[in-house]
């Protein structure tokens, strides 16, 4: 079993600082493996924290006595989109 691949997803966000028209990355020919520009959902979540005006590094939520972040540990802003 091979470990999990970076899927490909697709979003469609209005105005909110994103330039029109943007394609980031790529998938394979199946549709299903990321294969350029690979991007987590935890910076797609970052970024759109961002564009909120939230710091994803700041922001936490409480559960089971610990705190968390909405972008773990691995988010990061994706500035390659943003007008």
């Amino acid at each position: 079993m091979r470990p999990c691949p970076a899927i490909g997803f697709s979003a469609w966000i209005e105005c909110g600082g994103i330039r029109g028209g943007t394609t980031y990355g790529a998938t394979d020919e199946l549709g299903y493996d990321a294969v350029e520009n690979v991007a987590t959902l935890y910076d797609f979540y970052a970024t759109v924290l961002h564009l909120l005006g939230l710091d994803h590094e700041r922001l936490t939520y409480r559960f089971g006595g610990r705190d968390f972040r909405l972008t773990d540990v691995s988010g990061h802003m994706i500035k390659a989109i943003l007008a």
